[in-house]
């Protein structure tokens, strides 16, 4: 009786504090959302249920409820436009995305090509970039007095040789900095891809072009199928890249929403295109689950044999050379950020008039709350990502909580821009009424961070035997004890790798961050949006590389502690 009291004290509000904390700002938000799209008016949920008026006005409501948002989204020109363009420009980016990954990581996988680690470290570049940086630094470089527009016409060109204020601008973007996404899982493929069929085709005399196209291709496909769903969730959710490149004419359906609800506020159409975009992402990684469990990237012929790497010259040189063309572009990118960032003018001639760091010293002072914000509000993030991933990976692995295990992975489905707006709505009213708050942004923050904690904490988990969680409740303690001074700390290895992901991800996170973010707890992402908004260049490219900076700094960490832990396993 001892032990159950115990453990209803202990691990029972544990738990049941992790469930209300993914009712209260996950499922209740999204629903809220949901219901919002029928009603075109805000719904004050939590105020229904403590004030009868309150309760009134929300069934008045629902009695005018209307289907005319989901018809809109095919009647309303702008609507239908804007879901149409997301839709080609994600399918773009995926197909184009598959079309460079596959020539890359098959040089990096299978053959001897030149500089493959140099090569191999650059392509973690774009990983690092946040996307609106990325399109900030486009604009730099193809805008109407950005350096490449200035060869181009030096050379003959006439105008622009790439329009960065475009679809194409954008597609090119999300192209050059997401192919990484893409690139890792495919080298995968072909590394773990059984060879023997390809020796024993060649043995039957199929040339090398027939082997690799009949016979390796068809055993990577599985990989390149889910990796292209990935890419295409990727393209189509990505706020950074159009909210800073996308003209007023180009409809998106990820700026259309932020429009809606930070132009209009007209809830019912943020409503509806928040549901679209949920929709089709959980759509999109619904897929890449069901290719993933159904297709294999093996064969049945047994153990794959080692696999030779190729050094044929006429096939190793023109890989590295169309590698080197592929990575060059994002290493331009953050370079000429950076070039801006110590320039004193820089627009009329091919390089800077003059070379400064004023920029630097001037976001160190007047800037410098924006950088302790980001600071500040990572660790708040931090914070809740490690007690609430600790906590399911414990219920998952050792209760099989496969509830929580699903709620988990809901945030991985749910654009950055779809888990504000529904925030937003949600908490825009008495009794909770915490949008405009630090609070509800560092919430925000850890639960579109969460999966990346929970993913890493639970393999952790995994790899720690009951029995040491047994013999100390057999000693006298708690179930609720041995869980945070037995297992906790060997939980730690895993908790410090994903804190550093998180803590990293937050930093970047933009779309949030805009559309949330209170003035007086405005982060780096913000400010350097609203700087580039003003045509304050110098210091966006200064405070660009400021962060820049502090993510590699902490994803190399990240890669030290995640390197020692697996040594230590």
């Amino acid at each position: 009786m001892k032990k159950l009291k115990d453990n209803f004290n202990g691990l029972g509000i544990l738990k049941i504090l992790v469930y209300a904390f993914f009712l209260l700002f996950l499922i209740i938000p999204l629903l809220s959302i949901f219901l919002v799209s029928f009603t075109n008016e805000p719904i004050n949920i939590f105020g229904s249920l403590i004030s009868v008026d309150t309760l009134q006005t929300t069934i008045n409501q629902f009695k005018n409820a209307t289907l005319d948002n989901f018809t809109a989204i095919f009647q309303n020109t702008t609507y239908f436009t804007s879901l149409k363009n997301s839709l080609y420009l994600a399918i773009t980016v995926s197909l184009v995305v598959m079309l460079i990954c596959i020539p890359i990581a098959y040089g990096i996988a299978r053959t001897k090509m030149p500089f493959k680690k140099t090569i191999s470290a650059l392509c973690t570049i774009p990983l690092v970039v946040p996307t609106f940086i990325s399109g900030y630094s486009f604009i730099i470089m193809f805008g109407r007095s950005g350096w490449v527009t200035q060869i181009y016409q030096y050379l003959g060109g006439e105008g622009l040789f790439i329009d960065p204020y475009s679809m194409t601008g954008i597609a090119i973007v999300q192209i050059f900095f997401f192919f990484p996404y893409a690139l890792w899982p495919m080298v995968a493929a072909f590394k773990v891809s059984d060879i023997s069929l390809e020796e024993a085709s060649r043995n039957m005399g199929a040339k090398s072009w027939l082997t690799f196209s009949t016979v390796t291709m068809p055993l990577v496909i599985p990989g390149m199928l889910s990796t292209a769903l990935v890419i295409f969730a990727v393209s189509f959710s990505d706020f950074g890249t159009p909210i800073i490149l996308a003209p007023s004419d180009l409809n998106l359906i990820v700026v259309e929403a932020y429009r809606e609800i930070s132009g209009f506020f007209n809830w019912g159409g943020a409503a509806i295109l928040t549901v679209v975009m949920i929709a089709i992402a959980g759509l999109a990684y619904w897929l890449q689950n069901y290719f993933t469990k159904n297709m294999n990237y093996g064969s049945v012929s047994g153990k794959p044999k080692q696999v030779k790497l190729s050094d044929n010259k006429m096939l190793t040189v023109p890989l590295f050379v169309f590698s080197a063309f592929v990575i060059i572009v994002p290493l331009l990118s953050v370079l000429t950020v950076f070039l801006q960032s110590i320039a004193t003018t820089w627009g009329k001639d091919l390089l800077p008039s003059g070379y400064t760091l004023s920029h630097y010293q001037t976001i160190f002072t007047s800037s410098l709350g924006n950088i302790q914000n980001s600071i500040v509000l990572a660790l708040g993030a931090l914070v809740i990502s490690v007690v609430v991933s600790a906590a399911v990976a414990y219920f998952v692995v050792r209760h099989k909580s496969t509830a929580l295990d699903f709620v988990t992975t809901v945030p991985l489905i749910v654009p950055g821009i779809a888990v504000g707006i529904a925030l937003i709505q949600t908490f825009n009213t008495a009794p909770l009424q915490l949008t405009g708050t630090a609070f509800i942004l560092i919430v925000a923050y850890a639960m579109r961070r969460l999966p990346y904690m929970v993913r890493s904490t639970m393999s952790t988990m995994k790899s720690i035997k009951a029995d040491i969680e047994e013999a100390a409740i057999n000693l006298g303690a708690s179930t609720f004890t041995a869980l945070l001074t037995v297992v906790g700390p060997l939980m730690l290895p895993g908790i410090a790798a994903g804190s550093i992901l998180v803590f990293v991800t937050v930093i970047k996170e933009t779309s949030i961050s805009i559309l949330m973010a209170p003035a007086s707890w405005a982060p780096m992402s913000l400010a350097i949006f609203q700087n580039v908004m003003r045509a304050e260049y110098y210091s966006a490219a200064a405070m660009s590389i400021v962060l820049v900076v502090i993510v590699v700094i902490f994803q190399l960490i990240a890669e030290k502690l995640t390197n020692r832990s697996e040594k230590k396993s």
